[in-house]
């Protein structure tokens, strides 16, 4: 029995999140030796050599294309500048605030839409939100009184993200996922070089840092792949909502590998956030059937 359109969005979510939180543990393990910078370019140069090496063996670099170069520089800036912010936030607060301030992200998705994707915000779609988005803070309980520097560069992040969101669902309207992920590893390495090397001063990786740099690099690009056929097959305001599952399994890993708090609270937080995600995606199931009944 074939998917419908939103488990199937589900299932390719459920990539991205674990490639998400891979790269959370790498990011982590480098920070140390490598700045934020410095750790994109790398991540980027590792995404060309992997997206160039499947177009050659697939035979599929007809589908590179250099139209609509101005949506994929938009997407790219605002990834790059929301995906260093997020390096930087995550060595400086714990794994579970990181991850649950980030998930504002697709509440900004929901209000984009309608005016930039013409998506309607349909009852479930805007509970599933509010759900998360209430379970978000409940895992978090920030200190509005005192913002800490990673709790404002998440915070900025999530909002370049939702960006990211956006011109992602508009490019695969028209453009093959190939093309998508050779721009955005292209384009990002140029700006990661220029940011890098801005100094004059680029740190080279070791045997320590380069496997756990390969690992950024692969679950980086694996995690757009997924994100990006997720959008194929759903609307952004269905797709964003389901990735507030990476908030559990990142406390669970924050607790596990790095000692950091897990109590009660994150697992009501959590409940409310799966709550939310589990009527949404009943709702678009049921309609998606009705849909192909007709």
């Amino acid at each position: 029995m074939p998917l419908t359109p939103t488990l199937a969005a589900a299932v390719w979510m459920t990539g991205a999140i674990a490639s998400f939180t891979s790269m959370a543990i790498a990011g982590r393990a480098v920070s140390g030796d490598l700045d934020t910078f410095e750790i994109m370019l790398f991540r980027s140069l590792v995404g060309i050599f992997i997206v160039t090496s499947v177009a050659l063996a697939t035979r599929q670099t007809a589908n590179i294309r250099r139209t609509r170069l101005g949506l994929h520089a938009l997407r790219n800036l605002l990834h790059f500048a929301g995906q260093n912010l997020w390096f930087f936030a995550i060595t400086m607060i714990p794994l579970a605030q990181v991850f649950s301030i980030e998930f504002s992200a697709p509440l900004w998705v929901t209000l984009m839409a309608p005016l930039f994707l013409g998506e309607r915000i349909t009852l479930p779609r805007a509970a599933a939100a509010i759900l998360g988005f209430t379970g978000i803070l409940i895992v978090a309980r920030p200190d509005f009184g005192h913002l800490d520097p990673g709790i404002i560069a998440i915070a900025i992040a999530a909002i370049c993200f939702a960006g990211t969101a956006i011109c992602t669902k508009r490019l695969t309207q028209t453009e093959p996922i190939l093309s998508i992920l050779f721009w955005l590893t292209v384009m990002q390495a140029i700006f990661g070089i220029t940011m890098a090397g801005w100094d004059g001063d680029i740190a080279l990786p070791d045997l320590r840092t380069a496997p756990w740099l390969v690992l950024i690099g692969c679950a980086g690009l694996f995690a757009h792949f997924c994100l990006t056929q997720a959008l194929r097959c759903a609307p952004a305001v269905i797709v964003m909502p389901m990735d507030f599952v990476r908030l559990p399994v990142a406390a669970i890993v924050g607790a596990l590998f790095y000692n950091e708090g897990l109590d009660g609270i994150v697992f009501l937080g959590a409940g409310l956030i799966i709550i939310g995600n589990f009527l949404n995606l009943r709702a678009e199931t049921k309609r998606d059937s009705r849909l192909n009944a007709r």
